[in-house]
């Protein structure tokens, strides 16, 4: 298997990307942050605020989601190519992203041998120059396969929220990659806050812990408040970036990317005539 990895690791090598593709792991300590939403939401603004050629790949093995908040049913999934399928044959696209649709219904990763994780690995290489971005939402937690994704990237956004066990799951992770694989590229982003000062708050004190035992600097990402508007659209299978672009949500996301591309975010997308009498009629 030693082998057939270093055979792997050579042809990718070998291979010239034009495209200077950057991947950008999602992942999280633990379930319930938010973590598929942002990388949905943010994938999507690549794609249509900034113009990006985005893949989205649902790596959240046994509990993938990506294709239930896009509301899009998929027969073929990564399992599919696991299997031997074409990548180009599994990929589908909405609203302006390309979507690998991740799958369920497996106890557990390891159940996938390493030659079907080498095979996939070979296909998605062959499609890393069409895309500016690829954004690989990954499961929570730790798996040493799941993992490998982590440690390929160039950067990943570790999503959490004020709640005390969100955030010392988010240090475990961390401490984990650091310990185990000398990886600290990280960003946070602390999701669900009330206001920007408890977003700050929280980001200081894992930034603390990090810095003092891990001697990582850790650097903030962003800040997403929690709104009614997300409650709404996840259970319409709808993506808030899309139906609700002015939402404080959304904003924060925008500047998010915008920091990730070293470029200026969008103008405000002015409100409809419907949205205003929608706001008016709040406001009364």
């Amino acid at each position: 298997m030693e082998e057939q990895a270093k055979g792997l690791l050579k042809l990718v090598n070998e291979k010239k990307i034009d495209r200077n593709t950057k991947f950008l792991a999602v992942a999280s300590g633990k379930g319930g942050v938010g973590k598929t939403n942002f990388a949905v939401n943010f994938s999507y603004i690549l794609a249509n605020d900034f113009g990006k050629k985005v893949l989205l790949i649902d790596a959240d093995i046994g509990m993938a989601n990506v294709h239930i908040l896009v509301n899009v049913n998929t027969k073929k999934t990564l399992k599919d190519i696991l299997s031997g399928e074409k990548i180009e044959d599994i990929i589908f696209s909405t609203r302006g992203i390309d979507i690998l649709p991740g799958f369920s219904g497996i106890d557990a990763i390891n159940e996938v041998e390493d030659s079907a994780v080498f095979r996939f690995v070979q296909n998605l290489n062959d499609v890393s120059e069409n895309y500016d971005y690829i954004i690989i939402d990954t499961a929570a937690g730790i798996d040493n396969k799941v993992i490998s994704f982590i440690r390929a990237s160039s950067k990943t956004y570790v999503i959490t929220t004020p709640e005390p066990t969100a955030i010392m799951d988010a240090y475990a992770l961390i401490k984990s990659m650091k310990k185990l694989y000398d990886y600290s590229d990280f960003k946070i982003v602390v999701n669900m806050v009330k206001n920007e000062e408890e977003g700050i708050e929280t980001y200081e004190r894992l930034r603390s812990s990090v810095s003092k035992f891990l001697d990582i600097d850790l650097q903030l990402g962003g800040v997403l408040s929690l709104t009614k508007n997300i409650q709404k659209t996840v259970k319409r299978k709808q993506i808030i970036s899309e139906v609700y672009p002015s939402d404080k949500f959304v904003l924060q996301l925008k500047k998010i990317a915008s920091e990730e591309l070293g470029e200026p975010p969008p103008p405000p997308i002015k409100e409809s005539f419907w949205e205003k009498v929608v706001n008016f009629l709040k406001k009364d």
